[in-house]
């Protein structure tokens, strides 16, 4: 065995070599050294002048870096293992989420990419094992995924009962589960039922309502029902009345019986002097709700006849004096009650707040109270209606004669308008409509066109009107009777 030129006595004693000899021993064997001496002990080797390779120091450590537990390795071949080494542990690591694309790696080192065609089961979607083990089935037989149990179309059999499971219980064969709803106590009662009311007085459908008490579970409360809904309807209109006695109606039979309606107008007569406090007119208008109790049937006649002679509240005697009065009304003369309250103003026909817009300006006519006029106007509760009321006033000024009815209505519009009773808009579409309407109306008012003239021009001075609106004003063409080129001549009549 040869040794190579690099090994040389001298360098032995070298301190530094030692240094760098003890360095590398992650490299080399710590028996090496010795190996090395008895070697040369035994193969004398001549000298050989360094000043040729120029530094001893890399050539030692260059020749000692080619051996590896006695075998001469190249340099490059370890280098070329350990970056092949660290590919394959990066591609164990991604192996999880880069299964099937097939990467391999060349002698070089180099990572080569399997080209796999969108639609090779080998691609991203594989629902095979990437762990490389099992039969190579698709997970949950093709129905894999977070909460699936099995494939589509699978129809599961009634679990059998297991009699050795150390949790059966042979007493829950027999059981019939229902759904409980626990009753409202007085805290909860008025919190649930008034939002329920409210919403009523919106939307005027008592089946849904009827519907909703049905499925709560009002218990022994079910009296203190119809009290509320009176309550909250004293303090709002008519027609929220008229929608509550209707709501009683339909509620009788369904929800309540008619102890539970004669029960609660007990409770409201008891609860009169704190009714009154906030709405004056409490008693007359639990009397009508007395007397549309009885005419529909949810409420005895001999409710009022037992009150005879036993009652000390004068605000208790008002009411049934009242309903009373309105019974024998309705029996002699021919009082609808069922109309007591009248109907809201959404639900009249048109017919009827015509009529009513009509009657209106003629008691105002009469009276010549505004004030009057205005309440009547807000009891209508017709806002996008009052575009009627201005029409139905200045058509009321064309076929008037005198200027005394202009103005009155002047005067009313003036004050409406200031209590914003009538908006702009209103105002602005009667107008129009009048505008519009001139052509038939100056056939049974030869007159009109002047008229009108008259009061738009008033209404502008007096800041009913703004001046676009004055300018929209129709006039009549001028009929010539002499042309210019006629010689002087008089037209005929008939021109």
């Amino acid at each position: 065995m040869r040794c190579p030129k690099m090994y040389k006595c001298t360098l032995f004693s070298h301190s530094r070599c030692k240094d760098k000899f003890i360095t590398l021993s992650d490299l080399i064997l710590p028996t090496m050294a010795t190996d090395c001496e008895a070697w040369l002990n035994a193969n004398p080797v001549e000298a050989v002048d360094l000043s040729e390779s120029g530094d001893e120091e890399p050539t030692f450590i260059e020749s000692i870096n080619k051996e590896l537990n006695g075998n001469w390795i190249h340099t490059g071949s370890i280098h070329e293992a350990r970056l092949k080494a660290k590919v394959k542990r990066r591609l164990r690591k991604n192996s999880s989420r880069d299964s099937g694309r097939g990467d391999s790696v060349s002698d070089n080192g180099d990572v080569v990419r399997a080209a796999v065609p969108p639609t090779s089961p080998k691609g991203k979607l594989n629902r095979k094992s990437r762990m490389g083990k099992g039969r190579g089935l698709p997970k949950k037989g093709g129905a894999g995924g977070k909460g699936v149990w099995g494939p589509a179309g699978v129809v599961y059999d009634e679990d059998k009962v297991d009699f050795k499971d150390p949790n059966y219980d042979a007493e829950q064969e027999n059981c019939v589960y229902e759904t409980v709803v626990l009753p409202l106590d007085e805290e909860t009662f008025e919190k649930t039922i008034t939002p329920i009311v409210q919403e009523y007085f919106e939307h005027g459908d008592a089946n849904e309502v009827a519907e909703l008490f049905a499925e709560l579970n009002i218990g022994n409360m079910r009296s203190d029902v119809p009290m509320l809904a009176v309550s909250l309807s004293l303090e709002a209109k008519a027609s929220h009345r008229e929608l509550t006695s209707r709501l009683l109606s339909e509620l009788c039979g369904r929800v309540l019986n008619c102890s539970d309606v004669e029960a609660s107008f007990h409770k409201l007569l008891k609860e009169l002097p704190d009714l009154v406090l906030d709405t004056p007119t409490a008693p007359q208008m639990v009397g009508q709700f007395i007397a549309r109790a009885v005419a529909d049937n949810i409420l005895p006649k001999s409710f009022i006849d037992g009150y005879k002679g036993r009652v000390d509240c004068e605000y208790a005697r008002a009411a049934l004096d009242r309903a009373a009065v309105l019974l024998r009304m309705s029996r002699w003369t021919g009082l609808r009650i069922d109309n007591l309250w009248g109907s809201g103003g959404g639900q009249r026909p048109v017919n009827q707040l015509i009529k009513e817009v009509n009657l209106l300006l003629k008691e105002y006519l009469l009276s010549g109270d505004t004030v009057e006029a205005e309440r009547c106007l807000r009891e209508l509760e017709v806002p996008h209606f009052h575009h009627e009321f201005v029409y139905e006033a200045v058509i009321m000024v064309l076929e008037s004669k005198g200027d005394r009815t202009l103005q009155m209505i002047l005067q009313l519009l003036k004050c409406l308008c200031a209590s914003t009773v009538i908006t702009v808009d209103q105002l602005r579409r009667g107008f129009e409509r009048v505008y519009l309407d001139m052509a038939d109306i100056s056939i049974d008012v030869p007159c009109a066109y002047s008229l009108l003239e008259q009061f738009v021009e008033q209404s502008f001075n007096a800041g009913v009107i703004n001046k676009k609106l004055r300018d929209l004003c129709p006039c009549r063409g001028r009929k010539r009777f002499i042309s210019e080129g006629d010689g002087g001549r008089l037209k005929l009549e008939s021109y």
